[in-house]
């Protein structure tokens, strides 16, 4: 029997995962201390593991295909495939950010004043090599957590950091100085399992199911009831991916429109469509856009 081995991302992407995975169609029930979580598909077996493992897992085979950052198959070098960006974190859809920061009182203006400094990291490859391709020597320290309060302790002068709007950051007394990367959620998968012509198949399934899941979660549904003299006038307020829906009422002057919009535009939009005859308007979620 065809088995995926699928690994499920451990600490912050792993709410979100599930979370997406149930919106596709998926359901994964985990529980604590628990590395492998269920799920309702007997063709896929889930290990939990940490975003940081997961691309060296997938290249020696252990896991067929999972969910990291693409900061961390940059760190770990892996050979693997990216099959698709699946562009989400902990609580946005933005690219999260590896930024060095000093002491906010520091007079460190720039990468190059770090010239025999210290940094620390949880990202030692990538800024090991990042620096020493500027030709600036640093001494680079690996940190596991609480990276920021290691300039505070006097343990660093620089530390290399994650974040996505550099509050946090901001929080702990240090500043700025330079973005060494973007990275965002992707999905890898081992070599030999992508030229598996039943595995290659199952992945392809889950990738087109996750981003049509991604794609709704910025979306929403409208549908609402316009007397047809006014039909014009609402068509062209409605955005849609390639026209709305319009259906005639029985025996009636009325029709019914159904489109798709964007979430961010529907508090503006619901007001103007009111204005311009639409009655008993409707919004609902979406599961997949597709």
């Amino acid at each position: 029997m065809n088995v995926l081995k699928f690994g499920i991302p451990k600490g912050s992407l792993e709410e979100s995962t599930v979370r997406l995975f149930e919106k596709s169609g998926w359901k994964i029930t985990t529980a604590d201390r628990n590395y492998f979580p269920e799920i309702n598909d007997k063709d896929i077996a889930c290990s939990i593991v940490r975003a940081q493992e997961m691309p060296i897992h997938v290249e020696n085979g252990t896991i067929d295909a999972g969910i990291t950052g693409k900061d961390w198959v940059v760190e770990s070098e892996s050979d693997v495939v990216i099959v698709s960006d699946l562009m989400y974190s902990k609580s946005t859809n933005r690219p999260t950010r590896w930024v060095v920061a000093v002491d906010a009182n520091s007079d460190i203006k720039e990468i190059s004043d770090l010239q025999g400094k210290k940094i620390a990291t949880e990202l030692v490859n990538f800024t090991t090599k990042y620096f020493s391709e500027r030709h600036i020597d640093v001494r680079v320290a690996f940190s596991w957590g609480t990276t920021e309060a290691k300039i505070a302790a006097g343990l660093a002068d620089a530390v290399v950091e994650v974040t996505e709007t550099g509050s946090t950051i901001r929080a702990h007394g240090l500043k700025i100085i330079h973005e060494l990367m973007q990275s965002n959620t992707v999905m890898i998968v081992n070599k030999s399992s992508w030229e598996d012509p039943w595995k290659r198949s199952k992945i392809q399934q889950i990738v087109l199911l996750l981003k049509g899941a991604l794609c709704a979660e910025s979306m929403v549904g409208l549908k609402m009831n316009v007397p047809k003299e006014r039909l014009d006038g609402i068509i062209e307020l409605l955005p849609s991916i390639t026209s709305p829906t319009v259906a005639h009422l029985f025996q009636s002057e009325w029709v019914s429109i159904e489109a798709m919009v964007n979430t961010e535009k529907v508090r503006d939009l619901i007001p103007q469509l009111l204005n311009a005859g639409a009655v008993g308007i409707i919004e609902y979620p979406l599961n997949k856009v597709i």
